[in-house]
């Protein structure tokens, strides 16, 4: 079960965000947990597909924002 606990930068376990900067900009995801490196997160993308982005890069998406 995921818990829901502020991570980083206001991110939640569980929560649906978008990558705002960077090459794959405008992919949306959920944010599963920070990496070893709190500068990095692991965001599970479509199709089950799980990556590693810059914090930095993220934002909460509007879709989480309208919930």
């Amino acid at each position: 079960m995921t818990s829901i606990r502020p991570i980083a930068a206001g991110f939640q376990e569980g929560e649906t965000v978008v990558l705002a900067r960077g090459t794959y900009q405008g992919t949306e995801g959920v944010f599963l947990h920070l990496r070893e490196d709190p500068a990095w997160a692991d965001i599970q993308e479509s199709a089950g597909v799980i990556r590693s982005h810059p914090v930095a890069w993220l934002d909460h998406s509007a879709r989480t924002a309208a919930l």
